[in-house]
């Protein structure tokens, strides 16, 4: 545990970035906070440096990307395919299965000392959960979780039509997080249909637009994200 907390969390928003970009940026950031948590360790004793914390918010040109647990046999579609759908396809590090970013997505990079705030990934993961369903909320739109499975749902009490509308896949090394959730916000749904959507192939995805009936303001989205994670966390969210 830190000695002393730090709860500042700054915020950095890429807009749309080359999946590949972003994913050495995280580990890059990543790296910092693990290697200032083993120089600390090596320095008993002495006043520990202190650990930095980030969000980032960003959007990713149209990709796929497949966890460490992920079977490649849920990408339905080759390599030529993935050409004429503009699409690129990345085995990542992150656990989970495989999914779909692009365009009209909050993606969301969380990448904490979870010393600073509480060091359980159960909770870290029904946290970032719970801020998309207390956002989705102020849409009036009630979402929640489906025992066993990670990621925020629609109709997830009577299940005639369950819909995933927010996917996460994370990890951690030294209780510092890294990668994060994807939020459907205005994304285009078509291209899940070229994937087993995190491995399940019995239920839908969805997105808020869909649910809405209308194309929503991303921006007004975040700010509601944000505002939620906050709370939650207990962060201080900085730029």
């Amino acid at each position: 545990m830190n000695s002393v907390l730090n709860k500042k969390v700054k915020l950095i928003d890429l807009g749309t970035i080359d999946y590949k970009e972003a994913w050495d940026y995280q580990t890059e950031l990543f790296d910092q906070i693990v290697n200032v948590k083993i120089e600390n360790r090596k320095a008993e004793g002495n006043d520990p440096e202190i650990t930095d914390n980030y969000l980032i918010f960003c959007e990713h040109p149209h990709v796929y990307t497949l966890g460490k647990s992920g079977h490649p046999e849920n990408l339905l579609i080759n390599d030529e395919q993935l050409k004429e759908k503009e699409a690129t396809f990345y085995k990542i590090n992150r656990g989970g299965d495989i999914t779909y970013h692009g365009p009209g997505q909050i993606v969301g990079y969380p990448i904490l000392d979870l010393d600073n705030f509480f060091t359980d990934i159960h909770k870290y993961l029904r946290y970032l959960e719970e801020a998309i369903i207390r956002t989705l909320k102020e849409y009036g739109i009630e979402a929640g979780r489906i025992e066993g499975l990670t990621g925020v749902w629609i109709d997830y009490i009577e299940r005639k039509n369950p819909r995933k509308i927010c996917a996460l896949g994370v990890k951690s090394s030294r209780w510092v997080t890294m990668h994060g959730f994807a939020f459907n916000v205005n994304a285009d749904l078509n291209y899940f249909k070229n994937i087993v959507p995190c491995g399940i192939d019995d239920k839908a995805v969805t997105s808020l637009e869909q649910e809405l009936g209308a194309p929503q303001d991303i921006n007004e989205v975040k700010t509601k994200l944000k505002k939620h994670l906050t709370a939650l966390f207990e962060m201080e969210l900085y730029v």
